[in-house]
């Protein structure tokens, strides 16, 4: 009897020292979040499309996920996203019960090895990106230039949410890469408080989303209070009558590390969820992202909030996308890190 009890035992350390007899991940999903409490955390302060956005999903989620978990809305702003992005990675548990919606630039940071990424994005479980629109550099009727072309010979100041932040990141390496005189100006913690900045005049411009643009500045286009230099993808966004950044690319150089910094528009405002987490609960969670952003009633709600349901990302899309990122051609990264410094 006794040898059979210490077998047993063996077998059961065995089984756990293979993964197997973990008794947290053998709970289905429905029974880990049946009930459960968790946390949905964002990398900006209160307002603005990252914020409006992971709020808006938190219920959603909840409303789709086995078990109908509650997450609640905690904003980790800092270091232009890296505090939230390094607290998923490190700390989170991993479980399923705390999720993130971090920065569009994040993969990007770690591609580049910043002072303060600790983590690698690819061990990240990726659920879902909402939006996947156009980034616009847009500047107001007062700024000394007009037009892209304008920006080679008339400097603009642009705001800037912080190092590490896509919207610090994009004036600097077009400046340093392709010519145009964009003189970023730093101290603002937010995008919410750039639109602030460009409504009183303290800056002539910025870089976000087309979405965020129109709905910080409705109207703003039409009137024309607002212009639109360029836009980051390969291709023209319709209908706004702007070139895209890659007409003033001169070598294939510049254009391999355009296209690196506008693989951020793919990315978005992505949702993940930390590395380790049980492959059913990522599964669940992706899941409910996709109901929750097929639901006519977040469409209808998102629509209100100037937060168009356009060109959805799913997790497995966006793992590949940031797998392909992580691939990049090391002299290109380099050339990259090159032009990224202020």
């Amino acid at each position: 009897m006794a040898s059979h009890s210490t077998f047993i035992l063996r077998l059961a350390l065995l089984l756990a020292s293979l993964g197997l007899a973990d008794v947290a991940s053998a709970q289905s999903a429905d029974e880990f979040y049946r009930g459960r409490q968790g946390r949905i955390i964002i990398h900006t302060a209160p307002g603005g499309a990252y914020d409006g956005w992971a709020r808006l999903l938190s219920r959603y989620l909840t409303k789709h996920m086995p078990g109908q978990p509650v997450f609640v809305p905690q904003n980790m702003p800092g270091a232009g996203g890296l505090i939230a992005a390094n607290f998923m990675y490190e700390r989170a548990p991993r479980d399923g019960s705390v999720i993130g919606m971090v920065g569009r630039n994040v993969p990007s940071d770690a591609l580049m090895s910043g002072g303060n990424v600790s983590f690698d994005p690819r061990r990240f479980n990726w659920i879902g990106n909402p939006e996947f629109g156009a980034t616009v550099s847009i500047v107001s009727d007062k700024a000394p230039a007009r037009s892209a072309k304008e920006m080679f010979d008339r400097e603009v100041l642009v705001g800037g949410a912080g190092a590490g932040s896509a919207v610090s990141l994009m004036p600097v390496v077009i400046r340093n890469l392709l010519g145009m005189k964009f003189k970023l100006v730093e101290g603002y913690g937010s995008q919410s408080a750039i639109t602030l900045a460009l409504e009183r005049g303290e800056v002539h411009g910025t870089f976000a989303t087309l979405t965020s643009v129109q709905t910080s500045f409705p109207g703003a286009l039409e009137s024309g209070r607002m212009r639109v230099l360029f836009n980051l993808e390969r291709k023209p966004e319709p209908g706004l009558n702007a070139p895209t950044i890659f007409e003033f690319a001169q070598t294939d150089e510049q254009r391999q590390v355009l296209a690196l910094l506008a693989v951020s528009s793919e990315v978005g405002r992505p949702i993940l969820a930390p590395p380790e987490t049980p492959a059913d609960r990522v599964a669940a969670l992706r899941l409910a992202f996709d109901k929750s952003m097929q639901d006519p009633q977040l469409q209808a709600e998102a629509a209100k909030m100037g937060l168009p349901v356009t060109n959805v990302v799913h997790g497995p899309d966006l793992q590949k996308i940031i797998d392909d990122l992580m691939a990049t051609p090391a002299h290109v990264v380099e050339r990259m890190k090159a032009v990224s410094i202020e």
